[in-house]
């Protein structure tokens, strides 16, 4: 092995070298992220997602479709033959599933939308890959919100209780049951290595959803308006996209030499503790350098929960992989990011690229 490969970075640019792997979501936030350093791996490539939601979003802002080089189909997972016909053309290897209805506030007003397509979505996935020969390593990408939250102090562990009060948590607790039967009935006898990955609250550039945290504080700076945060002493693991990615891109490549060895759930959070929301808010203003926030008790209109963290010991021993950007580094990566949308001075593609150079520099 050469000295390039026997880093952690060289082992993945190896591995990913020229093999087929398809990205359900990549239209989404963080799917976007993962075609674009899945493209500098040297992947071949291909997406499956329903059209960018917001305007602006980061798939256009960063041209990722140039990415697909396998293709990008625009199709919802609820459609079975959709998802069949995509991964029979694409013939992956290696799968990633982020694919999914992933707003907790949203699954309020859209609880069967968001069974359908976090629940039956994932089994028309898994069914697709089994009548492909290819697909060989799969990796579903669920929450850290699966867990029964039982507003404990400690993090919570794989093996703790799924389960779920709202329609998101209790729909991606629902994902991980269909993943392990799915494993056990039909894809580890026939060598496929799966497994699913849960991780925290994400955050990084470009993303424009609703209801989210720093897309909301980005919004609220462009208007000149103060914003109130509904919850603001509620924690969360709160993690830059690239340190859960980095987490399935090892898990992948773990799953594909040893599919017994690793075939099952993994938590990626942060380290140390997780930290208020109010306290974030506060220190993204301050590095956006604009934008002011109202942290005062309120109400959020549904239930959600105050305590909220996971432990990533078993992925730290077992996987080599372990939290790259501490929180003030990720909020940093962030405010830099929508910086440069808000000024539209920098190229947003080159930007992206070059934070993902910067993470692989500090990880090798």
């Amino acid at each position: 092995m050469s000295a390039q490969q026997s880093t952690v970075m060289g082992r993945l640019r190896s591995f990913y070298r020229d093999r087929r792997v398809l990205v359900t979501g990549h239209t989404g936030f963080k799917g976007t992220w993962l075609v674009h350093w899945l493209k500098q791996l040297g992947a071949h490539v291909s997406g499956f997602a329903l059209e960018p939601e917001t305007s602006p979003n980061l798939f256009t802002l960063t041209q990722a479709e140039a990415s697909c080089e396998g293709g990008s189909v625009i199709a919802n997972l609820v459609d079975a033959a959709a998802v069949r016909d995509a991964l029979t053309r694409a013939r992956p290897e290696i799968v990633f599933h982020l694919g999914a209805q992933a707003l907790v506030r949203r699954g309020y007003q859209q609880p069967i939308e968001t069974f359908d397509v976090n629940v039956m979505g994932t089994v028309h996935l898994l069914e697709a890959c089994r009548s492909v020969p290819e697909v060989r390593t799969i990796v579903v990408v669920t929450t850290d919100k699966c867990y029964e939250n039982l507003e404990q102090i400690w993090p919570y562990r794989e093996p703790d209780r799924l389960g779920g009060h709202d329609p998101y948590s209790a729909s991606k607790a629902c994902a991980e049951l269909v993943v392990a039967s799915y494993r056990k009935a039909f894809l580890q006898q026939a060598g496929v290595g799966m497994a699913s990955a849960r991780a925290g609250n994400v955050i990084g550039g470009g993303d424009w959803a609703e209801d989210r945290l720093i897309p909301d504080l980005v919004r609220a700076a462009q208007q000149h308006q103060t914003i109130t945060i509904r919850s603001p002493s509620a924690t969360r693991p709160w993690q830059h996209v690239l340190d859960p990615l980095f987490g399935y891109l090892l898990l992948a490549e773990r799953l594909s030499a040893a599919p017994n060895d690793f075939a099952e759930a993994w938590n990626f959070g942060p380290q140390p503790d997780p930290v208020t929301v109010g306290t974030v808010a506060r220190r993204f203003i301050e590095l956006l350098g604009r934008g002011a926030v109202d942290v005062g008790p309120t109400a959020s209109g549904v239930h959600e929960a105050q305590l909220l963290a996971v432990d990533s010991t078993k992925a730290i021993q077992r996987l080599g992989w372990r939290p790259t950007l501490q929180l003030q580094a990720a909020l940093a990566f962030t405010a830099e990011w929508y910086r440069a949308q808000i000024l539209g001075s920098t190229d947003l593609r080159e930007l992206l690229n070059a934070q993902i150079a910067r993470f692989e520099h500090d990880v090798a």
